[in-house]
């Protein structure tokens, strides 16, 4: 995976293969005073670089013996024995790619998102919605060799939060991939295609360029669907480059 400090080409690359420059404009600032959040997260200092450790750049390295065989199927990971959890079952599925286009292989991808009625299942969580006592909200997968990941789980719920006085966070699934070292742990969100509520969301209007807000929504994919059973959205990641998904742990650049 690629790493925010890391500046010449690897050796993997393609011979001849630079990476782009940042384009700073394409991520959106870390104050804004729409986003509430924003207001005391977002650094009032100049940013300091600090040396990374040996430990730091030294694994993870994760196997395929480590994910369950139920972990990338949230619809029945947490469920009881016969049932399932509640709501419109759907496929999310894609690549992980770098820079070049080439799928990242043994990536550990993993997903966490509210359930169909609305709520997460935290100990925080404040929402009068129901939890569903068969749905975890939670799940992982290691991606192929082509890059290639696959998750079965219900469409998650808009929900209302206290943001403004009528702001609803468009329906997401929170996305976490880790590289090959501790300090490459990526961080984003994924919305769906049509949703109303996307153009409406504070945090989504932090994001100025309409075309860095369209990478971060999955597309209707008909040719994936489950017959009778599960429509598919597609979501592809990239890692950085000139068409880097935005990843909001990494908001000045890639």
């Amino acid at each position: 995976m690629a790493k925010a400090t890391r500046k010449k080409q690897p050796a993997s690359a393609k011979p001849g293969a630079v990476f782009p420059q940042r384009d700073r404009t394409w991520h959106p600032k870390a104050y804004d005073p729409g986003y509430r959040s924003s207001i005391l997260r977002s650094p009032k200092k100049k940013l300091v670089m600090i040396p990374q450790t040996a430990s730091e750049l030294a694994g993870p390295v994760f196997g395929h013996d480590l994910i369950g065989n139920k972990d990338s199927d949230l619809i029945t990971n947490f469920a009881r024995s016969g049932k399932s959890a509640i709501g419109e079952r759907i496929i999310v599925h894609g690549r992980v790619l770098d820079e070049q286009g080439r799928g990242v292989p043994d990536c550990l991808v993993e997903i966490w998102q509210a359930n169909a009625g609305r709520r997460y299942r935290h100990v925080n969580e404040s929402y009068i919605a129901p939890l569903d006592p068969d749905f975890g909200g939670c799940g992982r997968t290691l991606t192929a060799s082509d890059g290639s990941y696959r998750f079965t789980t219900i469409r998650p719920g808009p929900y209302p939060w206290p943001n403004g006085p009528n702001d609803w966070r468009p329906a997401h699934i929170h996305f976490s991939l880790f590289g090959q070292a501790f300090t490459q742990r990526l961080i984003t969100q994924m919305y769906f295609e049509g949703d109303p509520l996307i153009p409406r969301c504070p945090i989504v209007r932090t994001i100025k360029d309409p075309k860095a807000i369209q990478q971060l929504v999955a597309k209707l994919d008909m040719e994936g669907t489950r017959p009778m059973d599960s429509l598919a959205y597609r979501f592809d990641i990239v890692l950085r480059g000139a068409r880097s998904t935005l990843f909001e742990n990494r908001l000045e650049g890639n």
